[in-house]
């Protein structure tokens, strides 16, 4: 069984990374790494599956609305992580286990 808690050197690499910004909105506060395929779906916490988020955009790409946010809507968010992801790792971009 695979541990569900991200290893902190994982995360501090991913934080990094990500220039300890919001990868989509360039926000610097309240950050939180998400995983773009989630767990239960096959991903893994691998920096490929991991994206550097505030807690707005987090908040938002799991479907909570926020007023007074509108940066994008869930499925554009999602969109762009994929982008982000995919562009940083190309060509070999996997997020999954195996």
């Amino acid at each position: 069984m695979l541990s569900a808690r991200i290893p902190n050197h994982v995360r501090k690499a991913v934080y990094k990374r990500d220039g300890y910004r919001c990868a989509l909105c360039d926000n610097n506060r309240g950050l939180q790494i998400h995983h773009y395929c989630p767990r239960s779906q096959g991903g893994c916490n691998h920096p490929m599956n991991l994206i550097t988020l505030c807690w707005n955009c987090h908040a938002i790409i799991h479907g909570t609305r926020l007023a007074g946010y509108d940066f994008m809507d869930e499925e554009a968010l999602t969109q762009a992580c994929a982008e982000y992801l995919g562009d940083y790792y190309a060509p070999d971009w996997y997020p999954y286990d195996g």
